[in-house]
């Protein structure tokens, strides 16, 4: 039986429970618009409002949401204020609430929750943009947002509740010119003249609050912008008689670093958890209704390959900016979500990996690779150092990887079976692979070189190669063993022109080969496969390559080859030799 079609009303798209707005009636995606209020009014907007009511059940809560970048965090936070916020400035007089009539928060409880739109005083801060190579820089910038904040309730200055001490203290704050101290007691400030403004508790949205936390790390005032923020958000969300709730967004949950370490109040939700699984992210039913409603139902599939994957709570999510950006494309797949910002995270992971880490990478770069690995959401920068693990619970945050084992979530000793999402991410690590050992081979032109002898067949080539890599690139002093040969290789051979990612150690024919290049096109590629040894003497290689490749055909490592054959090496090292034995067969 066919599914039946979604319906297009009164400005709302409804296909089962999924609803899509676009009251302007034109299909535009909001692709790097995250102001709610314009997207509502001009764009397509995915119903995320059940949000709110998330957020008003747990009652005088503060809640941090931990999603990766590009997740819907920052168009979700503009969503609460303009559902909240009591209208100020250009604004003053004007309600919203017509944007969110005939989407599901308007109608969740035969209306319950609308009695709480426009009815409060909203404080809200982006942290993204305080991004500071110094502590004073920070201070600086800091400075400069809480007195955009206060400008944009500049109508506290008139307000007949406040004292003239309460008018000054507001007003230096608001000028930039309020001291450390002042600034450190600026949140708390603003909530407490709000509320006596309007008589009514105040909803504190802060966006980003991880951002100048990870800038610091890296430029070396960690302690000093963490020792800040604690003071000003512990100061403003712990027994605050002005505050009704607050919403935090944020990459990485900071919580061991102790700017949370007094708030009993604190609710936090990570991807493990299933509380507001499907608020962050596109649901399998959500593409689908969208692909239907712009006309592109035939593309989910391809969508889903792409940007499907993750797992957060109990609901497999897709990128949402990928989706929005491959549908805007006219569905053109490309690697959207890693264009958006630095992948600092995964590159640093890369380009210091040790062998025992690379082969851990390599695992997960295979098709329905993973590894096992436990997740401490409560990340902790400085334990990279002293507990390398800690960087698997970074990039599962960070959104590089996944698991489909969410139960019990507060549990840092379990086990959990970590794997890259889909082929936008798989596609991030092959690139950082290859740029490492682009280095490692003297250049991308050197190991473009490499690519072409080796799948054409070329030994002599090929040799000349990778005796380059290892007589310029490679220390003498990594090069000591099989196992380093062999994480040599594979990263040298990620982004071959025409295959996959390389295979490690996989049962073939009779045995297990070492390394094996799959072509995506088994009739116009041959498949590939490498044997290699390490010989103790350079005068042993020649030798020991031919009886690597002998061992290859003996033990028919590579009897799946298609019809465009295959191509068989084996290969010895001894220090910085190797020697290149070849057939095509």
């Amino acid at each position: 039986m066919a599914e039946a079609a979604g319906v297009f009303e009164d400005g709302v798209f409804r296909k089962g429970d999924v609803r899509l707005s676009d009251r302007a009636g034109n299909k535009i995606l909001p692709i790097g618009n995250d102001r709610f209020a314009s997207v509502a009014e001009t764009s397509v907007f995915i119903d995320k409002t059940m949000l709110i009511a998330d957020v008003l059940d747990k009652g005088p809560a503060v809640t941090l949401f931990c999603r990766p970048r590009r997740f819907g965090k920052s168009l979700n936070l503009s969503m609460l204020q303009r559902f909240f916020e009591i209208p100020v400035g250009v604004d003053e007089g004007k309600s919203y609430a017509d944007l969110f009539e005939g989407l599901a928060i308007w109608d969740a409880r035969d209306g319950h929750y609308r009695a709480h739109q426009g009815a409060y005083p909203v404080v809200r801060f982006t942290l993204n943009n305080l991004k500071s190579v110094s502590y004073p820089d920070f201070i600086s910038w800091f400075s400069d947002a809480v007195a955009e904040e206060c400008n944009r309730h500049d109508y506290l200055l008139e307000s007949d509740r406040l004292s003239e001490f309460d008018k000054d203290a507001f007003g230096q704050l608001a000028s930039g010119r309020a001291e450390i101290g002042q600034l450190g007691r600026s949140l708390l400030r603003l909530t407490i003249l709000l509320q006596q403004h309007y008589g009514q508790s105040v909803v504190v949205l802060i966006d980003e609050y991880d951002a100048p936390v990870m800038a610091a790390h890296e430029s070396g005032c960690y302690d000093e912008v963490v020792s800040f923020l604690k003071r000003w958000l512990t100061g403003a969300l712990k027994s605050n008689d002005a505050l009704a709730f607050a919403v935090l967004t944020g990459v990485q949950r900071i919580s061991k670093e102790s700017i949370f370490s007094d708030l009993n109040n604190l609710q936090v939700d990570t991807p493990l958890n299933v509380a507001s699984d499907e608020r962050f992210g596109f649901t399998q039913a959500e593409v689908e209704a969208l692909a239907e409603y712009v006309g592109s139902a035939s593309s989910v599939s391809q969508a889903r390959e792409w940007y499907d994957g993750y797992r957060f709570g109990d609901v497999d999510v897709y990128n949402p900016w990928s989706v929005l950006n491959y549908f805007g494309n006219g569905c053109a797949p490309d690697v959207y979500w890693g264009n958006t910002s630095s992948n600092s995270v995964l590159g640093g992971l890369v380009s210091g990996a040790d062998d025992k880490m690379l082969k851990r990478l390599y695992v997960l770069a295979e098709p329905d690779g993973a590894v096992r690995a436990p997740l401490d959401t409560r990340v902790v920068f400085s334990d990279l150092a002293v507990a390398p693990q800690a960087v698997w619970s970074m990039l599962y945050l960070a959104g590089y990887l996944t698991t489909d084992d969410t139960a019990l979530p507060g549990d840092v000793d379990r086990l959990r079976p970590l794997r890259i999402p889909n082929r936008e991410v798989a596609k991030l690590y092959a690139s950082e692979i290859t740029g490492r050992f682009a280095q490692v081979a003297g250049g991308r032109d050197a190991l473009d070189d490499l690519h072409r002898a080796l799948v054409s067949g070329d030994a002599v080539a090929f040799a000349e190669e990778l005796e380059s890599v290892l007589l310029n690139c490679a220390s003498f002093h990594d090069l000591v063993s099989e196992n380093s040969y062999h994480m040599l290789m594979m990263g040298l051979l990620f982004n071959v022109p025409g295959y996959s990612a390389p295979v490690s150690n996989r049962e073939a024919g009779r045995g297990r080969f070492d390394v094996q290049l799959t072509p995506a096109d088994p009739a116009r590629n041959p498949l590939i496969t490498f044997e290699l040894k390490h010989a103790e003497q350079p005068t042993d290689l020649e030798l020991a390559a031919r009886q690597a490749l002998a061992q290859i055909d003996e033990r028919a490592y590579d009897a799946a080859a298609g019809a465009a054959g295959s191509i068989r090496y084996g290969i010895a090292f001894a220090g910085k030799s190797a020697a290149v034995a070849c057939e095509v067969v």
